[in-house]
């Protein structure tokens, strides 16, 4: 692999770099007016509290067994984000989070900025709320403090009132405590970190406002608010509650519906107030293979209710609107979520997660242009990679798009492979795979791989290795290879590849995209290799491009 230009060690830190603008969506429409989805990838259950200087926000959504987990996302006008750090490096316990534990870990956090102080909640499910904190969202976050042990809570989410008491307010998963659509609130210490209360139920949705999950709570004008979703994920609404004690009772609207737009189950997000005086909310909506992807939509109050969206001429239920004008700001934006990658720098861009606890022979970064993926030794008992916890991914960025990627395999042991894949419930991946002194080009496609369903292998091309090594210990073969996938709208995906980076040819079968579990399809890197003794083969990743849709046979 030609080498690209040097960035030395020394060089820490980095500067930074230069704002990403996205090929394949922006929200900004350049009339004064945005688009929804604000970001079309999967920000599942977004929160968002307004910063220290009341002109940036900050956004948090669920990350559930990916690492690095807890996405911190900026904005300065609630339409424009870039992604500016995680806040949970590693997953506890590690016996169980250093293998794929798809859909556990970080369930629905709350982001909150309190007495110089950010602060993120969440619940996972098996083994209580936990709490990490910091006074730089963009920097190092502390280590996770368990505030309340336990299975089932979820969708945590604090307040500190004026006199300095913390409440906390959850929902239950039922797949876990065998309670549903109910809510309650208990008191905690005054610094946020165990419970000093016992819960009170102060909200019982099993009749009328089923599944409701996900609250945030805020207080405004004297009344305490809870704002949750009911109804189920991709044909839900949205609720306000107000009371003016913590502990109710409750009075509830429903303030926002899908109602006769195309937006459904408009629902679970963050309420701001600006620095400006607007009202705006940011929530998700279900799309299925590529998740939940995040709307913002302004916020009426009508007699002291916050109605989300388009406000009807009678009641509080709002409409989701699919472009509105930009929030009011002094710092106007025109960055998007990063998504293609040079390698040039020593440190893994933000958009990267791994499906378990990062590992360092996973791979590294390097100061050379590359990124080195080690290939994972497979299990004896092998079935497909569901079990893999080397992927590494990146969140699908748009409907349709292309993405490009320039990679060596070194392969020292037959078997080894690398290339670039599409995961989810379904998966599929355009490998270069060694073959006795050659590679084979290969199709790997797994539907239903979460019920250890088998996979399939197509033979699509013979390759001669592009290099070999001339030591007599532990020799490897290289193939250097232009690799390509393409998403259209439908979800559907075609693999290209090319042998000089100039003409792509199409190959293998199409393949429908599939969500993961409780997240969106996403696509990256794979390298593997069978199971026994030797040194690991791996893959050096050159760039990724991500650009618009286009035809395979056209020159990149």
């Amino acid at each position: 692999m030609k080498l690209k230009t040097m960035i030395l060690l020394a060089a820490f830190p980095l500067a930074a770099s230069a704002q990403y603008q996205s090929k394949v969506w922006n929200p900004d429409k350049g009339d004064g007016t945005y688009i929804n989805p604000v970001i079309n990838a999967d920000y599942s259950d977004p929160d968002v509290c307004v910063g220290a200087s009341g002109k940036d926000y900050y956004m948090t959504a669920s990350s559930f067994n990916c690492i690095p987990g807890l996405p911190i996302l900026h904005s300065t006008d609630l339409v424009h984000w870039e992604i500016v750090g995680h806040a949970l490096r590693e997953m506890a316990p590690k016996e169980v989070f250093d293998r794929p534990a798809h859909g556990m870990g970080v369930w629905a956090p709350c982001i909150r900025y309190h007495a110089g102080e950010y602060y993120i909640y969440w619940g996972d499910p098996d083994y209580g709320v936990y709490m990490v904190k910091t006074k730089d969202p963009a920097g190092k976050w502390d280590d996770p403090v368990l505030v309340i042990e336990g299975k089932g809570m979820i969708d945590t989410s604090p307040l500190w009132d004026e006199d300095g008491r913390c409440y906390l307010v959850n929902a239950w998963a039922g797949s876990r405590a065998d309670i549903k659509s109910a809510l309650v609130v208990r008191e905690l210490s005054a610094d946020g970190t165990r419970a000093i209360s016992d819960p009170v139920l102060v909200f019982d949705g099993n009749n009328e406002h089923r599944t409701a999950e996900g609250p945030k709570f805020y207080k405004r004008d004297g009344y305490y608010w809870i704002m949750c979703p009911a109804g189920g994920v991709p044909t839900g609404w949205q609720l306000a509650m107000r009371s003016k004690s913590p502990y109710g009772p409750y009075d509830c609207k429903m303030v926002m519906a899908q109602g006769k737009s195309s937006i459904n189950g408009p629902h679970q997000g963050g309420w701001v107030h600006t620095a400006e005086g607007e009202d705006w909310f940011l929530h998700f909506q279900d799309k299925g293979a590529y998740g939940r992807v995040v709307h913002l939509q302004p916020v009426t109050w009508k007699d002291g209710w916050p109605v989300m969206g388009k406000v009807p001429s009678k009641g509080y239920c709002g409409e989701p609107y699919e472009t509105f004008r930009k929030p009011k700001t002094s710092q106007p934006a025109s960055y998007t979520p990063v998504e293609s990658d040079e390698f040039n720098e020593p440190v893994l861009g933000k958009q990267w997660q791994w499906h378990a606890n990062y590992q360092q022979t996973f791979g590294q970064p390097t100061p050379y242009g590359f990124f080195r993926l080690y290939n994972n030794k497979l299990s004896e008992n092998f079935v497909n990679l569901w079990e893999a916890p080397n992927l590494l991914l990146q969140k699908t960025p748009a409907d349709a798009f292309t993405a490009t990627c320039k990679v060596k395999v070194a392969a020292k042991k037959e078997g080894n492979y690398g290339g670039l894949i599409m995961m989810g419930l379904d998966y599929s991946a355009l490998v270069v795979k060694r073959v006795g002194d050659a590679f084979q080009l290969q199709q790997i496609t797994c539907k239903s791989a979460d019920k250890n369903k088998p996979e399939t292998v197509a033979v699509l091309a013979e390759l001669k290795a592009t290099e070999k090594d001339a030591v007599n210990y532990d020799p490897a073969i290289y193939e250097e290879i232009y690799l390509q996938l393409s998403v259209h709208e439908d979800a559907t995906l075609h693999f290209s590849y090319s042998t000089n980076g100039k003409k792509y040819l199409p190959v293998g079968e199409t393949f429908k995209m599939r969500e993961g579990k409780w997240i969106g399809a996403k696509f990256g890197f794979v390298a593997e290799q069978p199971a026994g003794k030797g040194v690991k083969g791996w893959m050096d990743v050159d760039w990724i491009r991500v650009t618009s849709l286009s035809c395979p046979h056209k020159h990149q």
